[in-house]
């Protein structure tokens, strides 16, 4: 088939949208194709124009009778939902919009990813959460910490008073208490108070770091696989705070495995990779930074899924619930995300950081 002429500079624009974009003849061949659709297919634009558009759907003819209408002048706009062939890939399900162009012959097609569209509504109620969380932790953290000088203070003057040793002993339990919550707000309110300390980070320094961390307090029945891409650069970042983020996440993931560590199965991935063209945050990035710690525990129990990031929410007895609260933190400083997807036998956090 012959090939099309070479792109009109007026369909570059759409290199900028984060939507798949192809404009095409009446006939369904693609005249052209934006950067986000040759990221989708895994194919080079080159080899995507010339070709009939509908190669590339599971269902072709859905994609066909669509154009029909169009040509046929039948809708302004029509949208449905189909799946997109990928090279080496699953088929990615999407939303498309077929729309009549002001030009006769051409035909602009949409494709929205439907995991894309899920996945930044996902992220934007974690922003949102996250906000709201800062905000909570704050006023709460103030409210606590003002009275509980007085009733340290109240509860140490009584004690001077008194000749009773067993009454003592009850104003020691109060002082103590009252040193253990102080304890809790001042970790609260840490992360806010710290300043973002910014230098170069090699990030497999910061993972093998944790490693050592974790296979000393777990020497035996935990096997810490490094599965990294050598070839991630170093960044600008604060060392500490990405050190403390994995280290939170690997610890949890560390005591949800107690009962593969007694049996010898415990397993914990450590995964660097370097994601191309993609967007979170509200915002497209052309590199960003995809780390994975991945456990092969029991999973999230279901109760506290949607609200594992949530200050003094825990999973396990004795928990804190602030482990996970201080890593989406650090991360957001990071300009970064924070996700967990877990099903038993497999839970993965994923952390994406952009790079410049």
């Amino acid at each position: 088939m012959k090939k099309p002429a070479p792109n009109p500079s007026r369909f570059f624009a759409f290199d900028l949208l984060v939507t798949l974009v192809a404009v095409v003849r009446s006939d369904g061949v693609v005249l052209f194709a934006n950067a986000a659709l040759e990221d989708a297919l895994g194919m080079s634009r080159r080899s995507i124009e010339g070709t009939p558009l509908s190669d590339y759907f599971v269902e072709p003819q859905v994609f066909r009778n669509a154009l029909d209408g169009a040509r046929s002048n039948e809708f302004a706009a029509l949208r449905y939902d189909a799946h997109l062939k990928r090279l080496l890939h699953e088929p990615l399900s999407i939303h498309v919009i077929v729309a009549q162009t002001e030009r006769p012959g051409e035909i602009i097609i949409e494709l929205l990813p439907l995991e894309a569209q899920a996945r930044q509504e996902r992220e934007e109620r974690l922003i949102d959460q996250a906000q709201a969380n800062k905000e909570l932790i704050r006023n709460l953290a103030h409210e606590i910490k003002n009275p509980l000088g007085g009733i340290r203070g109240a509860a140490q003057l009584l004690e001077m008073e008194m000749d009773s040793k067993e009454l003592t002993e009850y104003t020691q339990v109060i002082i103590h208490e009252a040193d253990r919550l102080q304890t809790l707000v001042d970790r609260l309110l840490a992360p806010h108070r710290r300043p973002h300390v910014v230098g170069d980070v090699n990030i497999h320094e910061v993972f093998e770091r944790v490693r050592s961390l974790i296979l000393a307090e777990f020497p035996k029945g935990l096997r810490v696989v490094r599965d990294y891409d050598i070839s991630v650069p170093e960044f600008r970042g604060d060392r500490e705070q990405l050190i403390q983020t994995i280290l939170n996440i690997t610890h949890n993931a560390a005591q949800a495995l107690a009962d593969q560590i007694v049996s010898g199965d415990a397993e914990i991935v450590f995964r660097t990779r370097i994601a191309r063209q993609i967007t979170f945050g509200k915002q497209r990035y052309r590199l960003a930074l995809e780390l994975h710690v991945i456990d092969n525990g029991p999973g999230v129990p279901d109760s506290i899924k949607d609200r594992i990031f949530f200050p003094l929410v825990s999973g396990r007895d004795g928990g804190s619930g602030l482990g996970l609260t201080l890593a989406q933190t650090f991360v957001q400083q990071h300009h970064g995300v924070i996700e967990c997807d877990s099903v038993p036998g497999r839970t993965d956090f994923k952390i994406l950081i952009p790079l410049p």
